[in-house]
């Protein structure tokens, strides 16, 4: 498998098989949102966007980074979001990086979100699809978040079957700008437990393919499966 990462910016056009990380904290919450019983996470475009859903949609739970605000019901904050009964529920989730990453490349043939607590499960599917190109969308400081892409190259070593020892990636992940500003207060919306489930390898059983469903980008959990099954 030929891995290639680049940042948002780098997307020339639609890959054949995306992997969009967002380590801290995009694609770790939806995880957990998945976790706590949500059927789907629509990615939206805007913060306007994601309100509009909400307005036509009263019952969708809608969530973004930074500071609790209007019309939104939560945070992006992992820790905060895993006490919260999402069962049968939709979430509209817009964030800085890891949805911006998404639908950046929406007209791909496969589009997986992931971070760490999904790492198995993603690098699973993958060699199922047995795709000889896949690119790893870099979502976190233009392409150069470390936490991310650490995952990604996590990831690119489980799914080529290559021995890979967690802890150097999570290490990287650990000492990252976006780990310290989660740390140091810079970040608002967080929950003291965030850093530490952000490094969670494997967590969860399942990956997170997001795919168009009329006009919107719609995230859902994926089972783990063998590698030999059908996708």
């Amino acid at each position: 498998m030929d891995a290639r990462f680049v940042g948002i910016a780098d997307l020339v056009e639609p890959p054949p098989v995306a992997v969009v990380v967002d380590v801290m904290r995009a694609f770790t919450v939806a995880a957990w949102a998945f976790s706590q019983g949500a059927e789907e996470i629509v990615l939206s475009e805007s913060l306007d966007d994601a309100m509009a859903l909400k307005a036509r949609h009263p019952d969708w739970v809608t969530l973004k980074d930074g500071p609790p605000a209007p019309g939104f019901d939560m945070v992006n904050s992992p820790g905060l979001l895993r006490s919260v009964d999402l069962r049968g529920r939709t979430v509209v989730q817009k964030t800085t990086a890891g949805t911006v990453g998404a639908l950046a490349v929406k007209d791909a043939s496969m589009v997986l979100c992931a971070s760490f607590v999904v790492a198995e499960a993603t690098a699973r599917l993958l060699r199922a699809c047995k795709s000889d190109t896949v690119t790893f969308v870099v979502t976190g400081e233009n392409g150069q978040a470390d936490e991310d892409l650490a995952c990604a190259q996590y990831i690119a070593c489980r799914a080529a079957e290559a021995g890979a020892d967690a802890a150097e990636f999570l290490h990287r992940a650990a000492k990252s700008r976006a780990a310290a500003e989660l740390a140091e207060g810079v970040r608002e919306g967080v929950h003291p437990d965030d850093i530490a489930l952000c490094l969670e390898v494997d967590r969860f059983s399942f990956a997170m393919v997001a795919a168009l469903e009329d006009s919107l980008m719609v995230l859902r959990p994926a089972p783990s499966q063998a590698d030999d099954a059908a996708i």
